[in-house]
């Protein structure tokens, strides 16, 4: 990484801090028009109308979110950041804690790639209990179960914002 760029540090922390409002308009404000989003579930969505409406169908799946970010650096073209997150998964009540490592790419200013990474099995472990995640959590199979699951729920989500 090279040179601290400060300008980019502060778009990640008033990502995150928007984020833990859920202030989807500010959290917009910090993406390119031609944002990509990537992460174990979601895997790839494009343009910042369909990232924006990931956002919401995670918001609808967490009860309480707290975040809690930490490690940010950034340099004139990438950043990292890791967060936690702490929330209820609405569809088991479960509790879930999730530790997230971000990398970022800047263009014009603003995030045009935002990927995040997570331990899937650990995640459905937590979110989705006995039996099924501790026991499928890591099989391919369930893994796509889940995926498909998320991005029906994106589609219908991004169709109401055409």
């Amino acid at each position: 990484m090279g040179k601290v760029n400060d300008q980019h540090v502060a778009l990640i922390r008033a990502f995150y801090e928007a984020l833990g409002r859920a202030d989807y308009a500010a959290m917009e404000r910090c993406y390119h028009p031609e944002v990509s989003f990537g992460d174990p579930v979601f895997q790839e969505v494009e343009g910042r109308r369909r990232v924006m409406a990931m956002w919401r169908v995670q918001a609808g799946q967490r009860d309480g979110l707290k975040s809690e970010l930490s490690g940010v650096t950034a340099d004139d073209f990438t950043g990292t950041a890791h967060w936690s997150s702490r929330y209820t998964f609405a569809s088991t009540g479960r509790e879930v804690v999730s530790e997230i490592d971000a990398l970022f790419r800047f263009e014009d200013g603003v995030i045009v790639r935002h990927h995040d990474d997570f331990d899937f099995k650990r995640w459905s472990r937590m979110a989705l209990g006995r039996p099924h995640g501790l026991l499928f959590g890591w099989t391919p199979m369930w893994r796509k179960s889940i995926r498909d699951r998320a991005t029906r729920a994106l589609d219908e989500l991004a169709a109401d914002f055409q």
